[in-house]
């Protein structure tokens, strides 16, 4: 089929009809299973709504992309994804489509550009946006679809996703499945705009309705939309009105709507309804859809032999696909030039994000003000007249949607170096870099990595109260999936960013504020460096200080004056947040017999205290003192000057924690 209308040849009809048939009657028998406790878990049917899937997909060509939700089974059974790894997958074995890890919500398959279900509402937009950001930066002819349904157009992620994608103009297809609850909730009771084309078009999108349960309908309208997408590079929505004959999910008891009504759709239902009119013009036959249903039944059939027969993962395995196993060498270490220059801490980050740029095409730098206001922090000033706005890219104040464009960017193959302006700002970009980022590649049993870089400025002592000076980088040190890094020297911030854009998997930046301003001679001839290990700044015998970023010169300070009462501290930069370089900190511990760990966050469920674990579990027995660690007042950071350091370690703080743990 060509062209943006459909031709109702017969071969093509019955394909039609084979589509929902197929899809209708898979999520009948996963229904069955689920009552055998052979599927587990959530598990959201499609049922009632196989014309979007079967009108939409085949459309789309292989090179096209698709994030779908967490009722995905049918986008992936019509994007071609073998029924039996899809089963298998419900099943949880080895042989699924995400290799057992993803299960009902999470069907991934790389080789057919299908980016997945998603099980948090709206999460996958963002993601669908930089999918499609990538392609235009690199001039392909692809479209992404992105399916989603009507709850999801009250979240953030709706709105952020539909600026985003009309401002810069990309080839995104959205379609809205507006089953009418959002879960339990009908639509009038959760959105004063019903209309939902009514909010596509107040960003200039182009934005059309149609009937959701007319398969032909759907083929027609997706036909014009990407006619229309592939002509002008600017995105399309289309609501499709729908409905789910099931419950939410298996867990939902349906209260919340009449059975009169579920019965009264069931009979304008897409399959009745297409089936009807196709044996009342003669295009199929009732010898047809015998033979439909026949070859669909054997088709499942051997579906759940093959899931039932399948090997389990076993737990040997348990830990594959949280980070890559292969990962590029650390690089060659620089060899000094001879000659150094004075430089901030601001200008080293600049010029590793400037040599990033001129070494990789795929590199770019996206967040707000980063561009034509040269950053918040001023680290990107003068970027955007070099390289371009499309290189130096301005975003809206949108962290959730930013950030997931450029998880999306990163999937697609694109270099991106994201900066949420400061931490404070993270938790609003929290569920992209958690529930995106973090676990696409587990998710998809290893199919899709996620190699984004993201930065942000941390820490307090600007006297800019407690909404702004943040020292979060532990929570994310927390999640698996990541890499959290914290450059404190010159070297560091103008090497570690380079090998992080190099890394396969997604990595965290947290720069100091109190850094930038901090001037120092570096070589010319710096490079990249590692960032898996820590660094001895200072060798010492009696005490180990462990720290990182912006506390490392407080603590050398801090070390200088505990050598003049005759206590040789050795100092750790642990570099690297997540994972921690533990054999770096128990062999110095180990030597010393003493640690204390210095760390700007609250000393509540602070990192702090999981390094004091960890030093405990392999030190314990080496120890001639007691744990310690210095971390920020559990209290919002003030504002006063005297009272936000007094918040936060100090340099005489350390020294007397210090004189306590060797008995001074």
């Amino acid at each position: 089929m060509t062209g943006d209308k459909p031709h109702l040849t017969r071969a093509h009809v019955l394909d039609l009809l084979r589509h929902m048939i197929r899809i209708r009657r898979f999520e009948d028998r996963c229904a069955e299973l689920y009552t055998r406790e052979k599927i587990r878990g959530f598990l959201h049917l499609y049922d009632g709504e196989e014309a979007i899937a079967s009108g939409v997909i085949p459309v789309l060509g292989p090179g096209d992309r698709i994030v779908a939700t967490y009722r995905e089974h049918g986008h992936a059974l019509a994007r071609g994804v073998p029924m039996e790894a899809v089963m298998a997958e419900m099943f949880g074995k080895a042989t699924g489509a995400s290799g057992g890890r993803g299960g009902s919500m999470h069907i991934f398959d790389a080789a057919r550009n299908f980016y997945g279900g998603n099980a948090i509402v709206g999460g996958g937009l963002p993601l669908a946006v930089g999918l499609a950001l990538a392609d235009r930066m690199q001039d392909a002819p692809h479209v992404t679809a992105c399916f989603f349904g009507e709850g999801a157009v009250a979240e953030g992620e709706f709105n952020e996703s539909m600026n985003l994608a009309a401002l810069w103009g990309l080839p995104v297809l959205f379609v809205c499945e507006n089953n009418g609850y959002a879960m339990g909730s009908a639509l009038a009771r959760t959105e004063a705009q019903t209309q939902l084309t009514a909010k596509a078009e107040s960003y200039g999108m182009e934005a059309h309705q149609v009937d959701g349960m007319d398969v032909v309908a759907i083929e027609a309208a997706t036909r014009r939309a990407l006619a229309r997408i592939r002509e002008t590079a600017r995105p399309v929505f289309l609501e499709a009105k729908t409905y789910r004959f099931r419950a939410h999910s298996m867990f939902d008891a349906q209260l919340y709507r009449d059975k009169a009504e579920v019965e009264d759709w069931r009979q304008k239902g897409p399959i009745v309804r297409f089936q009807g009119w196709l044996l009342e013009t003669g295009l199929a036959h009732e010898e047809d859809v015998a033979r439909i249903e026949a070859e669909v039944a054997a088709e499942i059939d051997a579906a759940v032999a093959f899931a039932e027969a399948a090997e389990w993962e076993p737990v040997e395995n348990l830990t594959r696909h949280v980070m890559a196993e292969d990962r590029p060498p650390p690089p060659p270490a620089a060899q000094p030039s001879g000659r150094t220059v004075t430089m901030t801490y601001r200008e080293a980050v600049k010029q590793a994000i400037r040599d990033a740029l001129i070494r990789d095409d795929r590199v770019f730098l996206m967040g707000e003000d980063v561009g034509a206001y040269g950053g918040c922090y001023a680290v990107s000033k003068g970027l955007m007249a070099e390289f371009g706005q499309d290189r130096i890219r301005d975003t809206p104040l949108s962290e959730s949607g930013f950030t997931g464009a450029g998880i999306g960017a990163a999937v697609a193959g694109m270099r991106p170096i994201v900066e949420v302006m400061t931490v404070n700002f993270s938790p609003l970009a929290l569920d992209q870099i958690l529930n995106t980022a973090a676990t696409l590649r587990h998710m998809s049993g290893g199919q899709f990595a996620c190699p984004v870089v993201i930065r942000m400025a941390t820490g307090a002592g600007r006297q800019l109260a407690a909404q702004h000076s943040h020292s979060l980088e532990g929570w994310f040190a927390h999640i698996p999936g990541l890499r959290v890094l914290a450059p404190a020297t010159l070297e560091d911030a103008r090497g570690m960013l380079w090998t992080a854009l190099q890394d396969p998997d997604p990595v965290l930046i947290f720069e100091n504020v109190m850094l930038y301003n901090r001037e120092g001679r570096i070589d010319e001839a710096v490079g990249p460096v590692g960032i898996d290990l820590a660094a001895i700044r200072r060798p010492g015998r009696d005490v180990s200080l462990i720290t990182y970023g912006g506390s490392l010169f407080k603590v050398l300070e801090a070390a200088e004056a505990l050598a003049g009462e005759g206590i040789e501290a050795e100092v750790i930069d642990l570099r690297s947040l997540r994972p921690l370089d533990e054999d770096t900190i128990a062999e110095s511990v180990t030597r010393t017999r003493r640690a204390v760990v210095v760390d700007e966050g609250w000393r509540s469920g602070s990192l702090a205290a999981e390094i004091m674990a960890r030093i405990a579990e392999r030190c314990f027995w080496s120890l001639d003192a007691p744990l310690v660690r210095v971390c920020a007042e559990e209290v919002p950071i003030p504002y006063p000057k005297h009272l936000e350091e007094a918040a936060i370690p100090q340099v005489v703080g350390i020294v007397a924690v210090v004189r306590g743990v060797m008995g001074r």
